[in-house]
């Protein structure tokens, strides 16, 4: 009997985590790069950083929005990098229009170490893009990106060009 409602719990619980909400605000951070990467399972992919006390952020985000919605097969994997509270960070997602995206927060200082695992020539300057084509091939793009050629490497699968 005993054996019997350890299965039925650990069947309930793997069940629960299929059903998990994906699309909740998520923790990032150090080691997760790697992981995060693999999700786009060697689809294109873009990951943006990005921060709620960044100006050109708050200006940039509702247009993410707009190509999220616009794009709704696009990998785009969303990670804000500021020490900020939560409810800050969903306000901003939800006025972007972006509740529902694949979003992370980094959990820990956002220090040089995080970054290093990103890229290691990068310094943290937001908001900072980061495409990984269908090759594997990493470009970054610091500042605000252009949306038409993000849309051509993430559907059309071409290249990015570079900053």
């Amino acid at each position: 009997m005993k054996k019997y409602w350890i299965a039925l719990f650990l069947s309930l619980f793997m069940v629960n985590i299929g059903m998990a909400d994906t699309n909740t605000l998520k923790p990032y951070q150090a080691g997760d790069w790697s992981s995060l990467v693999k999700t786009a399972n060697g689809a294109p992919v873009a990951v943006h950083f990005w921060g709620v006390t960044c100006p050109a952020c708050v200006k940039e985000m509702p247009q993410w929005g707009s190509f999220v919605k616009s794009n709704p097969t696009a990998k785009v994997i969303f990670i804000q990098v500021d020490d900020v509270s939560v409810d800050s960070i969903k306000k901003m997602l939800n006025k972007a229009g972006l509740e529902k995206a694949n979003n992370f927060y980094v959990a820990a200082p956002f220090d040089e170490r995080l970054r290093y695992e990103i890229d290691p020539k990068w310094h943290g300057e937001t908001p900072t893009t980061i495409m990984i084509d269908k090759s594997g091939k990493v470009t970054r793009k610091t500042g605000l990106i252009d949306f038409q050629q993000l849309q051509k490497m993430l559907m059309a699968k071409s290249s990015f060009a570079k900053n």
